[in-house]
């Protein structure tokens, strides 16, 4: 019994130790402003100073209702999403807010979305992002189960929705 107290001692000690925190801000060495760098969340991007880009384009997006509702949604619910962007990014400024909107209005659950923020290298230290053979931002990655099953770079090939459900099938 005791033993087992120490492992989980240690195991916790190691977790909060190598765990990233999210919405880590940082400064552009390019420009000067501040970027979101690492793993972050809704909360990074709506908060200051990005929220002055993210709050406008997520309002104004129309979702088109009828693309979406070819989307299977038993397959919606197996599906997670990993988005890769630059806070610095323009296309990144314009398309993450759009696909929140589309993913809001769907009902996706957030905690099957991972955000990753990189700076102008396409780099993020201590996430996945090497792995991932990013070269443009955004990148909207979708897995059903897992697998990969497409992906959408920097703008959409026709919208989001469109793209979305040929990722998805119907």
């Amino acid at each position: 019994m005791k033993t087992l107290f120490i492992i989980f001692c240690a195991l916790l000690v190691i977790n909060i130790t190598f765990a990233q925190d999210l919405n880590t801000i940082i400064t552009d060495p390019n420009t000067g402003k501040e970027i979101l760098y690492g793993y972050c969340d809704r909360q990074g991007l709506t908060s200051e100073p990005f929220n002055e880009w993210f709050e406008p384009e997520y309002e104004s997006y129309r979702v088109d209702a009828d693309k979406l509702s070819e989307i299977n949604l038993n397959v919606l619910f197996n599906t997670s999403i990993t988005i890769v962007l630059g806070t610095w990014c323009s296309d990144s400024q314009r398309e993450v807010p759009r696909f929140y909107r589309i993913l809001d209005y769907l009902g996706f659950h957030e905690e099957n979305l991972k955000l990753i923020c990189v700076d102008r290298t396409k780099d993020a230290a201590g996430t996945e992002v090497p792995e991932l053979s990013i070269d443009f931002v955004p990148t909207f990655i979708i897995y059903i189960e897992d697998q990969e099953m497409g992906r959408i770079i920097e703008s959409p090939a026709e919208s989001p929705e469109a793209d979305l459900v040929k990722i998805l099938g119907n």
